[in-house]
Order: C-alpha cells, then sequence, then structure tokens
C-alpha cells in the first residue's frame, strides 16, 4: 500500500496523477492532507503508525519550505518519495528543502509537480517484491515504447518538406 501525502488539498491536482497510476496499476493507496507545521502532532502519528497499516511506500508533496517529506522521513523507516509543489519560487524552495537531507534521513525526489513519477517510482520499488506488480508495471512500459515507436512511424509518413531525408 502506498500512502499518498499533501500539504493542502490545493496539491490534490498534481497528486490526482499519481493516484490515477497506481489505480491503473491496481496499487491499494490513501491520501491524507497533513502538515509539518501547522499538524505536526497528526505527522507524527501518521509517519509513526504507517508500516503498523500496512504502508509500504510514502509518497509526500509540499511546496514552499516543503518540510512534510523530511519529517516524515525522520519519523519512519519507509521508503519515503518527495514531490516538490510549484507554489512559490517556481517550486525551487520546495525542490532544495527537500533533497538537501541531512545524512541518515534520505527523501527520494522527483521534479517539481512531477506526482506520476513519485507514483511511478513507488510501483517500481513494491513490484520488487510482487510478481504480479512486475507484470502490470512491465507491460505499462511496453505502451511507453509503443507510443514513441508509432510517433516515429506517424514523423516518417510526413512529406511536406523539401529537405526531409526520412
Amino acid at each position: 500500500m502506498v500512502s499518498i501525502i499533501m500539504g493542502s488539498t490545493s496539491d490534490l491536482p498534481v497528486l490526482r496523477k499519481a493516484a490515477d497510476f497506481l489505480e491503473q496499476m491496481e496499487v491499494p493507496f490513501e491520501l491524507h492532507a497533513l502538515s509539518a507545521h501547522r499538524t505536526p502532532r497528526a505527522v507524527e502519528e501518521f509517519a509513526t503508525g504507517a508500516a503498523a497499516r500496512g504502508v509500504k511506500v510514502i509518497i509526500a508533496a509540499a511546496g514552499m519550505a516543503a518540510a512534510l517529506p523530511g519529517v516524515i522521513a525522520a519519523l519512519t523507516t519507509l521508503p519515503v518519495i518527495g514531490v516538490p509543489i510549484d507554489s512559490t519560487l517556481q517550486g525551487q524552495d520546495a525542490l532544495l528543502s527537500i533533497v538537501m537531507m541531512p545524512p541518515g534521513i534520505p527523501v527520494a525526489t522527483v521534479g517539481i509537480n512531477a506526482g506520476m513519477n513519485a507514483a511511478v517510482l513507488a510501483v517500481r520499488m513494491l513490484a520488487l517484491s510482487d510478481e504480479a506488480l512486475a507484470k502490470r508495471y512491465a507491460a505499462w512500459c511496453d505502451t511507453l515504447n509503443q507510443k514513441i515507436l508509432k510517433a516515429n512511424a506517424d514523423l516518417a509518413e510526413i512529406k511536406d518538406y523539401k529537405f526531409k531525408v526520412n
């Protein structure tokens, strides 16, 4: 199971992509809004109890100071994937806050607003010990390959240019 945590519900559009991918991969997940600054006790209760509830990977998104992923990582031994949210400074502040963790408190960090990639990384982690999920994920990866092959075939059919050689 994956837990998707957001600093506020304004982050939901970014994390909906993560939820959609987990749904597609048939991975159970939960959604919560928690704030490292406004609800620190609730964050602690969530993080310290996550493993006992069956959570295997946590996706935590936050903007600005973006303390949420790091605080959660400090309170659990589960893998935490941080998603910096573009709320100010084009998300650079959140990116640096999440990626610059002290030694011993790692947070895997994806790109700014990259909720989808966070879910893909979570699925990759879970697929290491779940053969059925690994097969579903491999099939999905093949669709990425097929999209590019089709795109190249479509590009080869473009005949509008005098100097196009392929």
